[in-house]
């Protein structure tokens, strides 16, 4: 019976949520007062709910990283309605492509010079269910942005990270936006070559495999940096739910021209607000402190798929980064941690 609410209560909007065995609200988020954040797509979305839901938790700094000038304009000035201009002072905004590793890197080397500390990582933007595509790096682009975008960004980071952590004593946290569709990830995922990335696999089973990605990398990181040393350095991997985001109502027609209105408008009157769908994230971003998890809506931990679990899987797929980036920008990313 638990699995069943927890499915409905993880999944579905308003008073669905009530139904998980592991309750958090937004209003459980503590005070944040004097942490520095940085959000991929904090924009819109889920990460536009999760940056609002920082603010007004009192957090020093939020640097935002994200594709449209006027997309971001448009969430400072919602900010600047709610909560005031003082608010919108606090964040700071990069044009961002995480298909662009090379401007990844810099962007964050960047972010690196202008601040002392990051509290909080939120690895956010992510490429929704759409067709296959290439990168000018010759790279499947759900990979490359909803995963190795943000390995890089994460790698680049990680000194900073660790001196915050060190420093203060209190947790430091990285999030990974990563969905039950990875459930979807072909059964036969090795992550062995570009050539088995780059296979048109379908819409959903490439964004699935992008998403049990984000699941891996908490599990590694968790192994390769938590448990080697550094305690208050964790990482976990989130599923929002269906949530209203662009992607559930307009990117969904990129594949499915016809089929897509079952998700866009059929479901429309489930799915969750970005304020619902941003509760995992905070949970992870806030609260928890042991990493490798993957955590369903409120606050669920659970196990993920058999490929999810797989600890050899995970290290051919960092391997597997980490030679794709290298040959790609002739940049060495540690994403070896």
């Amino acid at each position: 019976m638990d699995t069943i609410k927890n499915t409905i209560g993880e999944n579905f909007g308003g008073m669905a949520q009530g139904l998980s065995t592991h309750q958090f609200k937004l209003s459980d988020v503590p005070d944040l007062s004097g942490k520095v954040a940085v959000v991929t797509g904090g924009s819109e979305g889920i990460g536009y709910g999760s940056i609002h839901t920082l603010l007004d938790h009192n957090i020093s700094k939020i640097y935002i990283l994200s594709i449209s000038e006027e997309v971001a304009k448009g969430a400072r000035a919602s900010i600047a309605k709610d909560l005031g201009e003082e608010a919108v002072n606090k964040t700071k905004w990069y044009q961002c492509d995480l298909a662009d590793w090379k401007h990844v890197k810099e962007l964050a080397e960047e972010i690196e010079k202008d601040t002392d500390r990051i509290d909080i990582l939120i690895n956010n933007a992510g490429r929704g269910i759409m067709t296959h595509e290439l990168t000018d790096y010759g790279v499947d682009r759900h990979m490359a942005v909803n995963h190795m975008g943000h390995a890089v960004l994460t790698s680049t980071l990680l000194p900073l990270l660790k001196k915050t952590a060190e420093q203060g004593g209190d947790t430091v946290r990285i999030v990974n936006l990563a969905s039950n569709a990875h459930q979807g990830a072909p059964k036969d995922t090795k992550f062995e070559s570009l050539e088995e990335l780059n296979q048109d696999l379908g819409p959903n089973p490439l964004y699935g495999r992008s998403k049990l990605a984000a699941i891996l990398y908490a599990r590694y990181f968790t192994r390769k940096v938590t448990e080697a040393g550094h305690p208050n350095l964790i990482m976990n991997a989130v599923h929002p739910g269906l949530v209203s985001t662009k992607q559930s109502t307009q990117d969904i027609h990129e594949p499915f021209p016809i089929l897509g209105y079952g998700v866009s408008t059929v479901m429309e009157p489930f799915k969750k607000t970005q304020f619902e769908g941003c509760v995992s994230s905070m949970f992870a971003a806030t609260k928890t402190d042991k990493g490798g998890q993957y955590i369903c809506p409120p606050a669920v931990p659970e196990e993920g798929s058999p490929l999810a679990q797989d600890d050899a899987l995970a290290d051919r797929l960092m391997e597997l980064t980490r030679k794709t980036v290298l040959e790609k920008t002739k940049t060495t990313v540690d994403v070896s941690h």
